[in-house]
């Protein structure tokens, strides 16, 4: 049973249709599963929400200055936190924003003890604004916040993919799914999961990752009252008995 959790979101799924932008409609039914999975469950829930359905760096930002792409991308974070705040909180949940970008009129700047007193005041936080520098990712951003905030796992929500496979099982009908994976076996097996900075530091500090199907029914409620769903990434910790 988890206490804290921290679930990492795609912008695209809040885009709807058009895998572009961000739709209303969508936002409200994703805000609509959240709210009801967390519900009653007691466990305190951070999410970090990617830029992707507003911008990419490395498609949108071709010739532009590198650093600039990536700000640019973290300020669609905000938006995207933003309207995923309006539309939990219409659907009865409170939330609280906060941005590694200053940006007062529209988010709380990130404190880490401010964010962790809103997760114990039962608030759900969105953290937006990346990590404030450019050159990482989301999956580093969920990574880092994670540990700062204390929380026992990182979520990682995907879209009709139920956990980590060993090939792609769109592609391959025979491909095979893990039920649990160690981080050395996610490195080795070349495994997409999150990007390598991401996954060296949760390896290093031993922060598990569930890779789990969003939208499968009732998989966050599960998720969240301790059950196993998708696919646990976890390295063992060694037991100093062992060793003496």
């Amino acid at each position: 049973m988890f206490k804290r959790v921290l679930l990492k979101l795609s912008g695209e799924f809040l885009a709807g249709d058009s895998g572009f932008g961000i739709s209303p409609e969508t936002t409200a039914g994703l805000a609509h599963l959240i709210t009801q999975a967390h519900a009653g469950t007691g466990v305190e829930l951070a999410i970090v929400i990617g830029g992707g359905n507003l911008w990419r760096g490395a498609r949108n930002g071709a010739g532009m200055d590198p650093a600039t792409a990536d700000y640019i991308g973290m300020l669609g974070t905000v938006m995207n936190a933003m309207a995923l705040q309006d539309a939990m909180e219409a659907a009865g949940q409170p939330t609280r924003v906060m941005s590694a970008i200053q940006m007062q009129a529209v988010a709380e700047p990130y404190i880490r003890r401010r964010a962790m007193r809103h997760l114990e005041k039962g608030r759900v936080v969105i953290f937006g604004g990346g990590n404030g520098a450019p050159f990482f990712t989301t999956d580093t951003t969920s990574t880092l916040r994670a540990l700062e905030i204390g929380a026992d796992v990182v979520l990682m929500a995907k879209n009709k993919v139920d956990g980590v496979y060993d090939s792609d099982p769109q592609k391959n009908p025979d491909a095979r799914r893990f039920d649990t994976l160690t981080h050395m076996d996610v490195v080795e097996r070349r495994l997409e999961v999150m990007d390598a900075t991401a996954l060296t530091l949760c390896q290093d500090k031993g922060l598990p990752i569930v890779v789990f199907d969003l939208f499968g029914e009732g998989n966050l409620r599960r998720l969240l009252s301790g059950e196993r769903v998708g696919t646990l990434i976890q390295t063992p910790v060694p037991d100093p008995a062992a060793a003496g």
